[in-house]
């Protein structure tokens, strides 16, 4: 997301090396530390100034250096912070996005989910975000929504409302809610209905399988290793001509949702992941780590894998079953 330099970490029984690639015209540094000093620079902010995340404090800027950790299975981005990092890294990397976007297509698409990941958005209602964003070109769509009133404590337009929505200048019009008035089938064809319009008229661009292209989903995950509204072994997992569906069914009440298919998450530019919580650790740890086994059914987080790019951002209670020192 426009930044620029990555942090590598490989463990070894004996040690644990750090590899820092800086940016163009510097070398490449490589540096031996302690378990001690590796749990503080994974654990901490990962963006800073200076030729060394070691020994002297340097002095933070956001977005100056990505952390990344790259896997035994291959190259994933993922970041792991403080929750406070967490949340000043997230909005500097929605801010990067919203600038791409409204400069490219003059519109920047956003679909929200529920439980914290809105939490984590807090920094955008600050400067200096607030007064440097061009929020009149940001269009905010749902994940998925439970099948009650917005004022219901339960509907995650309230939530997002309540905790970012209502705090910056994005016009009314632009913020597409779910249809609280109509039933669950009705409120899911309805909103496909202006998924479409919205496509039509490029203030949502097209996949090239012609469904949906957001420019941000933002998703948490839940203990079970749902997304959104797709909960493990459920029958609207399989659903890839709909765009939106509905179910009347859910594992968790309420028990009426309506959840954006599983391609039209894939089919987005960019897909952030936010989980905090020890409570979620094997979910990540299942995402990120075990080989899918052929003869089980992959967990909704295992069937994350958009167009675009997938990034992580975890806290240390998350990641909490990647990491062992």
């Amino acid at each position: 997301m426009a930044l620029s330099a990555t942090l590598s970490l490989s463990c070894t029984p004996q040690n644990r090396l750090l590899s820092v690639q800086k940016p163009p015209l510097l070398s490449a540094t490589t540096l031996l530390v302690s378990p001690q000093d590796a749990r503080k620079l994974l654990h901490h902010a990962l963006r800073y100034k200076g030729v060394s995340p070691v020994g002297k404090n340097p002095k933070r800027s956001v977005g100056k250096v990505k952390a990344s950790v790259e896997w035994e299975k291959g190259y994933k981005k993922v970041e792991v912070f403080s929750k406070e990092h967490l949340a000043v890294s997230l909005a500097y990397d929605v801010a990067e996005l919203s600038n791409k976007f409204t400069k490219e297509r003059g519109a920047f698409s956003v679909a929200l989910s529920g439980g914290s990941v809105i939490k984590y958005l807090r920094k955008l209602v600050e400067p200096p975000y607030l007064d440097s964003i061009d929020w009149s070109k940001w269009h905010v769509f749902w994940v998925d929504e439970r099948v009650v009133p917005k004022d219901h404590l339960d509907s995650n337009y309230k939530l997002a409302n309540d905790g970012f929505l209502s705090k910056v200048p994005i016009p009314a019009n632009n913020i597409y809610a779910i249809d609280d008035a109509l039933p669950a089938d009705g409120a899911a064809d309805v909103y496909e209905t202006n998924l479409r319009r919205l496509v039509k008229s490029n203030v949502i661009a097209s996949s090239a399988v012609q469904f949906p292209k957001f420019d941000l989903v933002l998703l948490g995950v839940g203990p079970d290793g749902r997304v959104g509204s797709l909960f493990p072994r459920h029958y609207v997992l399989k659903e890839n001509q709909k765009w939106v569906t509905f179910m009347k069914d859910s594992p968790k009440p309420p028990l009426e949702r309506i959840t954006f298919t599983l391609p039209v998450i894939n089919s987005s530019a960019n897909v952030a992941m936010v989980v905090t919580g020890a409570g979620k650790a094997d979910a990540v740890y299942t995402a990120l780590e075990k080989t899918v086994d052929q003869s089980s059914d992959k967990l909704p987080v295992q069937m994350i894998s958009p167009e675009g790019e997938l990034k992580w951002y975890l806290d240390k209670g998350a990641a909490s079953k990647l990491f062992k020192y």
